[in-house]
């Protein structure tokens, strides 16, 4: 059969398509059918590149009798995650209600309401150990509801009441240098000295966390700290971890970073660039920028969301097996599939990737395919009235709303464009994004409107969390020269999350960074130039600042006259280097030996 599937933008969708099950997609209509037979939805939650949602769909969702089954007792609704982060964390925090092995797929079963009263991850087709089989747990849910469904109302109604609780947060002062220093001390504290990297297996990269690690305050106030992320960087760059071909996958499943998880992520490789610029490891920044211009971009010039685990080899599906040969001899071998969604806030990502290490390391190339893939976001991830929406395939947009963090992401990759371009125009778009995101972006309509608690975007994944992510970009604003109101916006968001921050530093690294370049007054280095590839640019771009711009006296006037204060007054002295603390600027200089490297 083919089901509602098979015209949807998601290939995760798509590939469920031809299965016996009687999908629906994430929608109004599937509720709607689950009211009308008054039985519980059924809400299968994954993403192209998950090697146990393969699996999970080739054993069960693929198996005539479990199907039958399902569309018995149950609406079926497949949920990409990817597009769909909002349903996906809200159900994943209604799941921790009932499991502690989170992760995907994610299997969840809810009133017509939409209100969870079981959920779990993978279930084999056979019992297995503790787990139990998933007809097993079809049987079980369906006796629930028909049996105890009082009980299993009033536990989807505690469950939605507890989360709702569960977001409110108390604001407290901004921390201070020594208070960050601690937090950077505690994620230290879980380095494995051994091999490398935080904690046990699995081992993930958590760029996050290096990202806070590496900054200026960090190294100061806590260098043993900062060498834990330089140790955990040198070791993952040259582990199994990263592939031949300079990409890192998803994590390992072994404490020293062998045999890993196979799928690579655009998330994880863009902030593990500017992870590796900020170390000053060119090789593995380079080799990353190569996987993502050479693999992950995509023909109208955005990058896709992931490349898969599994290839086929010999008429077989093999997990890993493409990557674990030699470069040279994959040439005869069909790669592993690219999820080609362009996802708004991830591309944003690697727009401020690319940009800040193109403009550093002289790679005109990258900042030009930052360029093209800002424009096609900007062009194509639109909805009818000029919203910018979640993702795109193909360059057909997706009716999925964009997020909080989409929209900051991206807001952010312009700005850090408009710096390695000097062009106004991305620094003016990117303003106006994040005065979008400032104001307020609805979530999704259908939670919405059926009472279904969103777990708020508190705490760092495998991205920045959505809070975090709006003050980071509001930070970079305010350094650009936007304006004081950008810095307060950047430190109300700090100061809302901040005693939850320290407690857990680990799970807050993206708004202990944000914190971080609170307390330090930045370094801003302005290049006015009619010669961008001459000596005194090249020593702006190797000194350490947290703002370099290398404009000619036109762009210098226009970005001024867009209201970028760090531009004012520089327009007229042409070969000049300014060298400004909080927009505090030395007298400027023509001689490269005359800009300090370091802070």
């Amino acid at each position: 059969m083919t089901n509602r599937l098979a015209d949807t933008l998601s290939p995760y969708l798509r590939a469920h398509a031809d299965n016996p099950v009687d999908w629906y997609p994430w929608g109004a209509e599937a509720f709607a059918e689950a009211e009308r037979r008054d039985v519980p939805l059924l809400i299968s939650i994954g993403y192209s590149t998950c090697h146990w949602c393969h699996v999970m769909a080739r054993e069960s969702f693929a198996d005539p009798e479990t199907a039958a089954l399902i569309d018995r007792d149950f609406v079926a609704v497949k949920v990409d995650r990817e597009e769909h982060p909002d349903v996906d964390g809200a159900y994943m925090a209604a799941a921790s209600a009932f499991t502690q092995n989170l992760g995907w797929p994610l299997t969840v079963f809810t009133t017509p309401r939409g209100r969870a009263f079981y959920a779990g991850t993978y279930w084999p087709p056979e019992a297995r150990g503790p787990m139990p089989a998933f007809r097993d747990v079809l049987g079980a849910v369906r006796e629930a509801w028909t049996v105890r469904r009082a009980q299993a109302e009033e536990s989807a109604d505690a469950v939605t009441e507890a989360l709702a609780r569960a977001a409110a947060s108390t604001p407290s002062d901004l921390p201070d240098a020594a208070a960050i220093a601690t937090a950077a001390q505690a994620i230290a504290a879980r380095e494995d000295r051994l091999f490398g990297g935080y904690g046990g297996a699995p081992k993930f990269p958590v760029a996050t966390v290096l990202g806070l690690l590496k900054t200026p305050l960090v190294r100061r106030e806590a260098p043993d700290a900062a060498a834990s992320a330089g140790r955990a960087l040198v070791a993952m760059a040259s582990s199994p971890l990263r592939d031949e071909d300079g990409g890192f996958f998803r994590y390992a499943t072994q404490r020293d970073w062998s045999v890993p998880h196979y799928e690579r992520m655009l998330t994880d490789n863009a902030q593990l660039l500017s992870v590796a610029l900020d170390a000053g490891d060119e090789s593995t920044a380079r080799g990353v920028a190569a996987f993502l211009l050479g693999v992950l971009r995509r023909d109208g010039g955005g990058f896709g969301a992931a490349q898969d685990s599994e290839s086929w080899i010999d008429g077989e599906r093999s997990e890993g097996g493409y990557y674990l040969r030699p470069v040279p001899e994959r040439a005869d071998l069909e790669p592993p599939a690219v999820d080609g969604k362009v996802i708004t806030g991830w591309n944003g990502l690697a727009i401020a990737a690319l940009a800040r290490a193109g403009a550093t390391l002289g790679e005109e190339e990258w900042v030009r395919a930052a360029a093209r893939a800002a424009d096609h976001v900007l062009r194509i991830n639109r909805a009818p009235d000029g919203a910018l929406v979640r993702a795109s395939l193909d360059g057909i947009p997706s009716s999925a709303v964009a997020t909080t963090a989409d929209v900051a992401l991206l807001a952010d990759g312009l700005l850090a464009l408009a710096a390695a371009t000097g062009e106004a125009a991305w620094a003016v778009e990117g303003r106006a994004l994040l005065d979008t995101a400032l104001d307020g972006v609805a979530g999704d309509p259908l939670l919405t409107a059926r009472g279904v608690a969103v777990a708020p975007d508190q705490t760092d994944g495998d991205l920045p969390s959505g809070v975090a992510a709006l003050a980071a970009a509001a930070l970079t604003a305010w350094r650009l020269g936007a304006g004081d109101r950008y810095r307060e916006a950047a430190a109300d968001r700090v100061r809302e999350h901040a005693a939850a921050a320290l407690g857990q530093p680990f799970a807050h690294g993206s708004l202990l960074r944000v914190a971080a370049g609170l307390v330090d007054a930045p370094r801003q280095i302005v290049v006015v130039t009619e010669h961008p590839a001459g000596a005194l640019a090249a020593a702006a771009r190797r000194a350490q600042a947290d703002v370099v711009a290398i404009v000619s006296p036109a762009q210098a006037q226009a970005l001024a006259d867009a209201g970028f204060e760090l531009f004012e007054g520089k327009a007229d002295a042409p070969e000049r280097a300014y060298d400004c603390r909080s927009f505090v600027c030395r007298l400027p200089v023509a001689d490269p030996a005359d800009l300090p490297p370091r802070r």
